[in-house]
């Protein structure tokens, strides 16, 4: 019994000391796990979302919050969630992309990782491609740029990759198609470009792809065999031209903004799931198929600025439960459907095609036809010989008529010009509260955006009428010494308020008789047009005739920007004025601010602003303000319609009416071009040659970028802030509008060159042998 006794007590003390040494390895590794998170703490600059993480924190117990989750399996931590705040600034200088995935790498039992607005900046290491466990990685929000590396080709477990909202760039990699288990792909908001790889027709357990807001282009690869895919977002790219080869399983197709000019496929029509269809802003043609309509699922349909074809009918169906169509600026003819214009629940909205209806503005019934014949479409009706003939008829008897009709209103006009010049009436002044009198109409029309109402911050005066006293005591009764200048929009007076205020005053000459009335609506839209980036408008005075009251004269007061324009702080042999390059990237972001508030900051919006480096003037900050902008009301004073002309002119301007946001974008192209390289350009074929010297240059290396560059910043700059400012100058100046980018492409690419600029400064001083900064405080860039 005693050696049994013995073997007994022997192999209890080895179970125990195997207990001990087990308890030991977990509180080991758990010790080694808080360790890691409290070093990600600390790589993260101590987020105000994890100032509860300390060392006597029981993570894997942690309770749970909307921003920070910490889950364990068996003591290792498996999920790492941490959202920051929206709108989170970049992490400081110091920070290394790099030094923080070597530290997340020591969670190897990672099989969920979130990091979403932390502030990360740089290119994404491939060495994350050790948590080879990974599943699901979301890093949306932040600054990371570069490509996805390829090591990430090895985490064969990955289910859903998530990289929206950074500055990713570069070509999307064929093994992005060898993930076998991949079921969301969403890489919204990024800077890719090039064309999907064909590859993605391999991913059939796929059921998210979103790359909307990039510059891919080209035809899509067959998607057919994806068929477990339920949501396709291709907003805002280049696709096209044939409609995508799709599975009948979506849910959410989004192909909105793109360049799709294929007809819509009959198919579409038994995609018995699909609940949100985007088709809108591109340049499909033929037939609108009135099935979609009354899909089973639908409750989104989107059609607009298309060049679709078809007859509505007030009969035709509709799904019940549709919630929103838009079928505005396309070629359709016939009834509203009364599915849709009876329905107070659905927003439907149907301008700009040839419906017989008055409740919204409507092109007439040949317009459509003629549209539809241009684009290549033939109407839905046979032709006949005798249709033809009619035709010819109708088309010579037009011509004449219209002949006879020109030579009449030419001598109306001469005699009416010519008893105007035999007896000139006096003027007087008139005053009134434009803006008061008619807000409310306007408003209650929806055609004036009430977001203006929140500018006050920006210390102007509130928006007034003036007396014609008022405008002679400020310049002296328009003294040759206020004088300014004269030009197609009127003439410049500088004057000062009573209250020391100075002011710059427009004053326009009407051409044609039009009561105080008619100008209404321009008076209002001007007052409305008041930023940062715009001179903007203080008040306006009429003067008008005594006999009929009719409008003399106009005068607009703006605000006055004291410190030259644009091109005078970029002239040679002016060192002392030169803007550097951050201040350069900072006035270029301020000029696109101003074109996009003048584009989306009103309804209607105000474009083909005609703009010129002249045209940009800096305050006393160096702040940029456009100062003349494309107003209705001064095309209306000269008697005709459209904007000032100088050169150099966007060559697509006349016959590209469809790409209005455009022109202001080559525009832009040009005062960029001239900021980067510091020579003023004077023609078209100037701002060519200047533009292919960018684009010969843009793919070499930093030297010969820099060379080209303007003497006084080619040693103050970044390569790769001046490469994008590059890259982004010549795309503007594409002669195709449509390969234009937009404006916020514009500004996301500027705002990228400042962060890169900032950082590659911040580099620059941290290496200075004597400790100081390579540039002065008050020339750091900031945003506003």
């Amino acid at each position: 019994m005693l050696p049994m006794a013995k073997g007994f007590k022997h192999q209890a003390f080895i179970f125990l000391g195997v207990i001990f040494l087990l308890i030991s390895q977990s509180e080991q590794l758990q010790s080694s796990q808080t360790h890691t998170l409290l070093r990600l703490q600390l790589l993260l600059n101590y987020p105000d979302i994890l100032s509860s993480w300390n060392s006597s924190v029981d993570f894997c117990n942690a309770e749970p919050t909307p921003q920070v989750t910490v889950v364990c399996y068996e003591e290792s931590i498996t999920q790492l969630h941490i959202i920051g705040n929206k709108g989170t600034p970049s992490l400081p200088r110091s920070f290394s992309m790099d030094s923080f995935a070597t530290t997340l790498v020591k969670l190897p039992d990672l099989r969920v990782l979130t990091l979403v607005s932390l502030g990360l900046w740089g290119p994404l290491p491939g060495k994350i491609a050790r948590l080879s466990s990974l599943e699901i990685l979301n890093m949306t929000s932040n600054l990371l740029y570069g490509t996805i590396p390829h090591e990430f080709s090895s985490i064969t477990s990955l289910q859903t990759l998530i990289l929206d909202k950074n500055m990713f760039s570069g070509q999307l990699p064929d093994w992005l198609g060898s993930f076998p288990v991949l079921t969301v792909l969403s890489l919204r908001k990024n800077l890719f470009n090039g064309s999907l790889p064909d590859s993605f027709s391999m991913l059939e357990n796929l059921r998210v792809l979103a790359v909307s807001h990039n510059h891919f282009q080209g035809e899509l690869p067959d998607l057919t065999s994806l068929t477990n895919l339920q949501e396709l977002d291709l907003e805002d790219n280049a696709f096209g031209p044939p409609f995508p080869r799709l599975g009948n399983k979506l849910v959410r197709l989004v192909l909105g903004n793109n360049r799709f000019r294929s007809g819509i496929p009959p198919e579409l029509s038994s995609f018995y799931q699909l609940q949100w269809l985007d088709l809108s802003f591109n340049r499909f043609v033929g037939p609108f198929p009135l099935s979609l309509l009354s899909l089973p699922s639908i409750t989104y349909l989107n059609i607009a600025d298309n060049k679709l074809t078809g007859m509505l009918f007030e009969n035709t169906s509709c799904n019940a439960a549709i919630e929103s169509v838009d079928l505005s600026s396309n070629l359709l003819t016939g009834d509203l459907p009364s599915c849709l214009s009876d329905s107070k629940d659905a927003v439907f909205l149907y301008g700009q095609n040839c419906l017989t209806t008055g409740k919204e503005n409507q092109h007439p019934l040949t317009f459509c036809q003629n549209e539809a014949l241009a684009v290549g479409i033939l109407p839905q009706h046979k032709t006949s010989k005798l249709s033809k003939v009619s035709l010819t008829f109708g088309i010579t008897g037009g011509i004449i008529g219209g002949i006879v009709v020109l030579g009449l209103i030419f001598i109306f006009v001469r005699r009416l010009n010519a008893n105007k010049t035999i007896n000139k009436p006096t003027t007087r002044l008139i005053t009134e509260k434009a803006s008061i009198a008619y807000t409310s109409k306007l408003l209650s029309d929806a055609r004036y955006i009430s977001q203006t109402v929140k500018l006050g911050a920006l210390g102007l005066p509130t928006y007034r009428t003036f007396s014609l006293e008022d405008l002679e005591d400020a310049t002296n009764n328009f003294d040759t010494t206020a004088f300014m200048g004269e030009g197609s929009q009127g003439q410049m007076y500088r004057g000062r308020l009573r209250d020391g205020t100075f002011v710059a005053i427009r004053c326009l000459k009407i051409k044609k008789s039009h009561s105080t009335q008619s100008f209404m609506h321009h008076v209002e839209l001007i007052s409305k047009l008041r930023y940062r980036h715009l001179a903007s408008a203080l008040g306006h005075c009429f003067e008008c005739y005594l006999d009929d009251s009719s409008v003399s004269r106009i005068f607009l007061i703006f605000e006055y920007v004291p410190n030259g324009t644009l091109r005078s702080w970029l002239t040679e042999g002016h060192a002392e004025r030169s803007l550097t390059w951050p201040q350069r990237i900072s006035t270029a972001i301020g000029i696109v601010k101003g074109i996009q508030f003048l584009h989306t900051g009103i309804v209607p919006g105000v474009y083909s602003n005609n703009l010129k480096i002249t045209d940009v003037l800096m305050d006393q900050n160096l702040v940029a303000k456009i100062s003349s902008y494309n107003l209705p009301l001064l095309a209306e004073s000269a008697g005709k319609v459209g904007h000032r002309t100088a050169l150099p002119k966007d060559p697509s301007n006349s016959s590209r009416v469809n790409y209005e946001d455009k022109v202001d974008v080559y525009d832009f192209g040009v005062i960029l071009l001239e900021m980067i390289m510091g020579r003023p350009t004077n023609s078209r074929n100037e701002v060519q040659i200047l533009k292919n010297q960018l684009q010969a240059v843009v793919a070499t290396n930093d030297e010969t970028r820099r060379n080209i560059a303007d003497p006084a910043i080619q040693t103050c700059c970044s390569d790769q802030s001046l490469k994008t400012m590059m890259e982004i100058c010549v795309r503007c100046l594409l002669m195709d509008p449509a390969e234009r980018p937009s404006v916020e492409d514009v500004l996301w690419n500027l705002q990228f060159a400042a962060q890169v600029q900032d950082v590659w400064q911040g580099d620059s001083r941290s290496s200075s042998p004597d400790g100081s900064p390579s540039q002065p405080a008050h020339l750091r860039l900031t945003f506003h």
